[in-house]
């Protein structure tokens, strides 16, 4: 039994669903299917950034890594020691991540989580590692307003940039980076 009562509302979704196939990677969609990361994919791009706040923060927490709340909007959070902005991105129907809204603010590590279907992919880029890279390279977007926002694109979660290899790529890896450097800080 159909839970639209309205003939007319009926109508419109049967021609709602005709047009889906136009608009929906089904590819995509076989992809996600069952995956713990799913919703995480269908929600807000706004949203998806307090998602990725937290659950890089719940990592590094549960990894034994101090975190707490930055106390200003020029950071995400202060992880072992270090301002850090936290970016996330789902895989792009490309195949790829895009970190977006990347800016020259106060935090010393930016943290790119990746989220796949059934895996994730984790760099933790210094900041003159951004400004070498990606801070007045890569603009977001076009035009004076361009020029305060930029974007790390990662085509091949498996072959990052050159520049991102020694930072990071499995969660394992990027735990090593941020150890390394939480201890060459400590000395």
């Amino acid at each position: 039994m159909s839970v639209i009562k309205d003939p007319d509302v009926r109508m419109l979704a049967s021609i709602a669903e005709t047009l889906r196939g136009d608009y929906v990677d089904r590819e995509q969609e076989d992809l996600w299917a069952h995956s713990p990361f799913d919703w995480i994919r269908r929600t807000s791009s706004r949203r998806k950034g307090k998602i990725g706040e937290q659950l890089v923060a719940g990592w590094c927490a549960a990894k034994g890594f101090s975190v707490s709340a930055s106390g200003d909007s020029e950071a995400d959070r202060v992880i072992a020691g270090f301002r850090a902005e936290i970016k996330l991105s789902t895989l792009w129907a490309n195949g790829g991540f895009k970190y977006q809204q990347i800016r020259d603010q106060g935090y010393e590590i930016a943290i790119c989580l990746g989220i796949m279907p059934f895996d994730a992919r984790c760099w933790v880029l210094p900041k003159a590692v951004l400004y070498a890279n990606v801070i007045g390279h890569t603009p977001q977007h076009t035009g004076a307003a361009g020029s305060d926002t930029f974007w790390i694109t990662v085509p091949d979660p498996d072959q990052p940039p050159p520049w991102m290899q020694r930072y990071g790529g499995s969660l394992s890896q990027a735990f090593s980076v941020l150890r390394q450097l939480e201890k060459k800080s400590s000395r």
